[in-house]
């Protein structure tokens, strides 16, 4: 029983993690372009700035780990093999339906539990 609840307690957190990451992405994105910088610049940060929260809070808070060059290599892996699922999942959907935001919808649960086992038991072990 108690294994449940660490079990459960650990997606709650993943789940936290996750939107925190977001809010902290899309609200430097935001920042950055109401102080004039370009989308492309803004976006590029923006997305920096919420990998680089979703990795110590997952780290320090999901898993509780230490973290290490080698976790943020294997973290590293993860986010490429992430994009690379969310491509190719975006593609097949563009190319069978028309209808790329159908692959990125369809990408966003895949990831997370990718994200999720990878970093239970790769990542952050």
């Amino acid at each position: 029983m108690r294994s449940l609840l660490t079990h459960r307690r650990q997606v709650v957190l993943f789940i936290t993690g996750g939107v925190l990451s977001a809010l902290v992405d899309i609200g430097v994105m935001q920042l950055l372009v109401s102080l004039g910088y370009h989308y492309a610049t803004a976006t590029t940060c923006g997305f920096g700035a919420g990998l680089a929260v979703n990795y110590v809070y997952h780290a320090k808070v999901t898993f509780d780990s230490v973290t290490s060059g080698a976790s943020l290599g294997r973290y590293a892996c993860l986010v490429v093999l992430n994009y690379l699922l969310t491509l190719g999942c975006v593609a097949l959907a563009a190319t069978t339906f028309d209808l790329a935001l159908a692959g990125k919808l369809i990408s966003l649960p895949l990831v997370a539990v990718n994200s999720f086992l990878l970093g239970k038991f790769w990542i952050f072990k």
